[in-house]
């Protein structure tokens, strides 16, 4: 499998590029550094995967235009890491369909890792999971969600994907798969790799609700249950 680092400052992609080999062997990684080299390789390219900056030099948004060429071409699944806060930019990357976002400094080495592991394993079941129709455990008495935990890219809500983070995916998963039923803080902790409290929680399940939203306005399949978790209904 083929992985696209688009950074601007060596040793940030060179740290990447080891991150990156050092979560699956037999990857190679091809590294770009600026705006018109990393046009030139997508278009050229087909990669399975491409880890990318927002800012490329005196470019501050030059990775929007990269994230527009890449769904254009090939729809290649895109992990954003950025020193842009979080708050503010998750939700933009989201709009342009980058799969998940990792905000520089605030993630461990691990983190990264079993994110790219993830996003790879999405890339390599793309093509089977676009022909799957809503059937199987996961979908079977919703015909209106589908969800595979194992592809990201494989979340759809009435037919459109629901471009969700890694961990709001997983927990979207356990409310599904135990469906009217109330599913405790502490079966949720679980799922949650780090920030295990309540409030990283919410936050996660506003982003769902949020993701759903986008899709559908009138979209409330998400129950509160106060003092004791969520429930899918």
């Amino acid at each position: 499998m083929r992985v696209a680092v688009i950074e601007d400052d060596p040793p940030t992609s060179d740290q990447l590029k080891g991150w990156i080999l050092s979560a699956r062997s037999g990857l190679q990684v091809d590294q770009w550094f600026t705006r018109d080299d990393a046009e030139a390789a997508i278009a050229r390219e087909r990669y399975d995967l491409v880890v990318m900056d927002i800012e490329l030099g005196r470019e501050r948004h030059a990775g929007v235009a990269l994230i527009n060429a890449i769904n254009k071409q090939h729809g290649t699944p895109v992990l954003v890491v950025s020193a842009m806060p979080a708050t503010i930019y998750r939700s933009i990357m989201k709009a342009l369909d980058a799969w998940d976002y990792l905000q520089k400094t605030t993630f461990e080495e691990s983190d990264f890792i079993d994110t790219v592991l993830e996003m790879l394993r999405a890339a390599k079941d793309r093509p089977a999971a676009r022909a799957l129709p809503a059937t199987g455990p996961a979908a079977a008495g919703d015909a209106e969600l589908s969800l595979d935990p194992l592809r990201q890219g494989a979340v759809l809500w009435r037919g459109h994907r629901v471009n969700l983070p890694l961990t709001a995916q997983r927990i979207l998963a356990v409310l599904h798969a135990r469906r009217g039923e109330v599913v405790s803080y502490d079966d949720l902790f679980q799922v949650v790799k780090t920030g295990r409290n309540r409030d990283n929680v919410r936050k996660h399940v506003s982003t769902i609700r949020e993701a759903f939203r986008d899709i559908d306005p009138q979209f409330d399949g998400i129950e509160s249950v106060p003092m004791r978790g969520f429930r899918w209904i």
